[in-house]
């Protein structure tokens, strides 16, 4: 990289630590903060800082701004199923579906030994420790995405929750509305014909 003044290349590696922003993306997104007004950055920089004010739900280790969440607190939910997701952003996802109205548990990550994530470093003993002092869960749904990464993760937490004694489910895989069944691989369409149903 050519030579920038100091602020220029801090801001630049301070932006390559965002994942898939490497130091081309990172100028460009440095050049574009200069160019803003110096009241658009200040609003920036304190939506930033902001940021601090937020912590993790004690229950379902979402992110929160108290010490239990909103999902949480609703005693409206049903206290019988507990989805547990990967990250604090797949249950905004879930939510906007309107279709599930049980609890959340939030793993923290998937199985990934190569980044240093193992059972150790997510939320495992926490979600036992749940499972124990919460009978009342009946069903627990393994929603991950249907990568390498989620795959290992449903297959070793459905190992571990056998002794629980309560029903393990996944999400439904299958072809997608609008899709074209000549381009359907052949994981996606097995899983369609194994989770049909009656029409």
């Amino acid at each position: 990289m050519r030579k920038f003044p100091a602020p220029i290349h801090r801001a630049v590696a301070a932006l390559t630590s965002f994942p898939g922003v490497g130091p081309k993306t990172a100028l460009r997104y440095t050049f574009a903060l200069l160019r803003m007004s110096s009241h658009q950055r200040e609003q920036l920089a304190q939506a930033v800082l902001g940021l601090a004010q937020i912590s993790r739900c004690g229950r379902c280790f979402a992110y929160s701004e108290e010490p239990t969440c909103t999902l949480c607190r609703d005693k409206s939910r049903t206290d019988t199923m507990l989805c547990v997701v990967s990250e604090s952003r797949d249950i905004s996802t879930i939510e906007a579906t309107g279709a599930f109205k049980g609890r959340y548990f939030v793993l923290g990550g998937t199985l990934n030994p190569i980044e240093g994530q193992t059972p150790e470093t997510l939320n495992f003993d926490k979600l036992l420790d749940r499972l124990r002092d919460e009978p009342a869960i009946k069903e627990l749904i393994l929603a991950f995405s249907p990568d390498v990464h989620g795959e290992t993760t449903m297959m070793y937490l459905s190992r571990q929750l056998k002794s629980a004694e309560r029903r393990v489910t996944r999400l439904a895989r299958g072809l997608p509305l609008g899709a074209d069944l000549e381009y359907a691989d052949e994981v996606t369409l097995s899983d369609a014909l194994t989770g049909r149903r009656d029409v």
